[in-house]
C-alpha cells in the first residue's frame, strides 16, 4: 500500500501532473508544488549514450559481490524480478526517492549513507518493496 509521498500518513488520491509524486489533499499538494522538481522523460533505452550504461553484459554478479562480504546472496533471476516490478516503477517516480539513491550510490562511505536513508520512510518503502519482489 502507497503513502503520500507529502505527509506520509494517508493513502495517495492523487499524482503530481509535473513530477509524478503521490499525494492525498489539496493542501499537500500546495506544500508540495513549492519544491516539485519535474520529471524528466529518460531517453529512449536504443540512444547510443545510454547502451554503455546500462550494458551489464560487462558485469556478473561476482564481479560485484564477494562471499567474504554478504550472508544473504539473491539469484540474478531473481534480481531481474526488480526490474519488472510496477510497485517498484511507482516508486521510483518519486524525485526524492531517486535522489535518496543516488546520494548512497555516490557516496564515499556507503554502510554510513545506507544507514541515514534508512531513518527516510519512503527509502524504507522502496528497500521493502525490493526484499518483496525478491522473495
Amino acid at each position: 500500500m502507497q503513502i503520500c509521498s507529502v505527509c506520509s500518513e494517508q493513502t495517495p488520491k492523487y499524482r503530481c501532473p509535473a513530477c509524478k509524486i503521490r499525494y492525498c489533499s489539496l493542501g499537500c499538494y500546495k506544500r508540495h508544488k513549492d519544491s516539485c522538481i519535474p520529471f524528466e522523460q529518460p531517453a529512449p533505452i536504443d540512444a547510443p549514450q545510454d547502451k554503455d550504461v546500462f550494458n551489464t553484459d560487462q558485469w556478473t554478479v561476482d564481479d560485484l559481490l564477494d562471499e567474504d562480504d554478504i550472508t544473504d546472496k539473491v539469484p540474478p533471476e531473481r534480481l531481474q524480478m526488480l526490474g519488472q516490478s510496477k510497485e517498484l516503477r511507482d516508486l521510483l517516480c518519486n524525485p526524492h526517492l531517486r535522489q535518496l539513491l543516488r546520494s548512497v550510490d555516490g557516496a564515499d562511505n556507503k554502510y554510513d549513507a545506507m544507514k541515514a536513508a534508512m531513518q527516510e520512510p519512503l527509502f524504507v518503502e522502496f528497500s521493502d518493496q525490493c526484499l518483496k519482489t525478491v522473495e
